[in-house]
This record gives structure tokens, sequence and C-alpha cells, in this order.
């Protein structure tokens, strides 16, 4: 995983915080003290499998003598049928109460990453790349960013703080296009990107005029986007933004556009389905 682990213990100590509260009732009420028990994750459906080291840490964080070992790593692809992802063996008590934040965790960035490689499975051919946006669990960005990394799509700014995006309503507070760039490119240092947002044909040519790095095309019918890719002529990066579904995906990529940002990679992507079984 590359995120460093100091990074998302918190959040992995959050989730557990959250679900366990003062005690996980019953697995202290069932099951006597010191019991030890092995337990196998298996996805149980087609998917792309990412979190597993987030998993490995609820178990640890509360068994840290556990012995996770696993079987695939975050990336694998998975079929049909039954497949095993990791065995745990440790105190019966901590595998139970960790379970469910553990699943959480791998069942959603598994979700992502699977739903992003359908989507970069669909500009083959191209050379366009599946984004994400900001439209992330608040708290959980850094991990659904990974996780669309994961299933082979690339990651738009992180917050706020490090690009420039110049959408509809920073235009319209500042009065123009030229007048939002200006103010930008005025105070960022030479390192950082500006990008805007353009709706139609004339704020492409605008952002052109400004010499916008980015190009986002918002909400255009795949037609006029094709022309507007032929309008940027590679003067700018080129972004196309908005109503980007499955079905839409391989003709928009086909208009030469450099990058297909997809809020539904992290907002609307199922859960893969995950559990862990206890041997007898």
């Amino acid at each position: 995983m590359d995120i460093p682990a100091l990074q998302y213990e918190p959040l992995v100590r959050a989730a557990l915080a959250e679900d366990i509260g003062p005690g996980d009732i019953t697995s202290i009420l069932c099951i006597p003290a010191g019991t030890r028990a092995a337990a196998v994750m298996l996805a149980k459906q087609p998917g792309v499998i990412a979190g597993l080291a987030i998993a490995e840490m609820a178990f640890h964080l509360l068994d840290p003598g556990a012995v996770w070992s696993a079987s695939l790593r975050d990336g694998a692809r998975v079929g049909e049928g039954r497949t095993p992802l990791a065995t745990i063996t440790g105190d019966a008590r901590a595998l139970l109460t960790a379970e469910r934040v553990a699943l959480n965790f791998v069942q959603r960035l598994s979700g992502i990453a699977t739903l992003t490689a359908r989507y970069a499975a669909l500009t083959a051919g191209t050379h366009a790349r599946i984004a994400d946006t900001r439209k992330t669990t608040p708290g959980l960005r850094m991990l659904e960013k990974y996780a669309v990394r994961t299933g082979g799509g690339f990651n738009h700014r992180l917050g706020l703080y490090d690009a420039v995006l110049i959408k509809d309503n920073h235009v319209k507070a500042a009065g123009s296009i030229s007048n939002a760039v200006a103010a930008a490119r005025a105070h960022i240092p030479h390192t950082m990107k500006i990008e805007v947002e353009a709706a139609t044909l004339g704020m492409v040519q605008e952002a052109l005029q400004v010499k916008a790095d980015i190009i986002l095309l918002d909400n255009m019918d795949t037609e006029t986007m094709r022309r507007a890719v032929q309008v940027i002529a590679g003067r700018a990066t080129s972004e196309a933004s908005g109503n980007l579904t499955e079905a839409r995906i391989a003709e928009v990529a086909a208009t030469g556009v450099d990058i297909l940002s997809i809020g539904a990679l992290t907002h609307s992507a199922p859960a893969l389905d995950i559990s862990l079984d206890f041997g007898d």
C-alpha cells in the first residue's frame, strides 16, 4: 500500500472506537477469554481488491499478536466463486470485534477499485485517463483516492489546496475567466497549475487566451466536446466532466480528450461482497 500507515491508522482507530464503544458485549459474553481462532477473508464476487493493509491493521490494533497471512495483494483481480484474500489467526474475541471494521474498509475500497477498473477498460484504444474528483466520503478521501489508483485510475487534485480550479461560481464572483485567472496567477507558485471550467466553446476560447493549463469541459454533449478538443489542439490539457456514465465513456474518450473525471467512482461505487469465515 502506497499510503504510510501513520496516515491511515487514525482512521482505523476511529472506526474501531465508533463500533466497539465501551465493549463488544456479544463476544465478551459468548467467547471464553483466551480462545484462539482462525478465519479466512473471502471475496465472493468478481472485482479488484483494495485495502487489505487497512484490514490487517484493524485486527492487529486489537490483537498485536494476530498472524495475518495474505493470499493476494491489493490490485489483484478476483473472479467468480469464493476467493481467499487472507487468513487471520489470533484471539477469537479480537477477531470478532475487528471483523466488521476490517470488512467495511476492504469492501468499500474494493468496490471503488472495481468500478474504476470498469471505467478504465472502456477507454481502451484511446489516450484518455480516468480520474476521480473530490466527491469522496468525508474523512476517507485519502483511502478512496488510493482505491482509484489501485483500480487503474488517476487522482485529480487532493483538495482545495494543491491546484487552482476556477469554476462557474468563481467566474461569476470574479467577473470573468480572465479576471479570475489573472488574480490567481499573480499569487500562486510557478509549480501550481490553473484549471478553468468551460461550459461553452466561447469559454474555451477565453480560457485559451489567458493560457489556462487545463480546461475542464463541463457537461458538454459529445459533439461539442469533440469540437472543443479540436479548438484546444494541445495548447492545454483537456478534461471532460459531468454526465460521464459507463454508456458514454467510450464515445467521450474517442473525442481525444485527455482526462475524464468521474465523481461516481467514489460517490456511487457499490461495495464488493467480502466476508470473514471462521473455521469449524
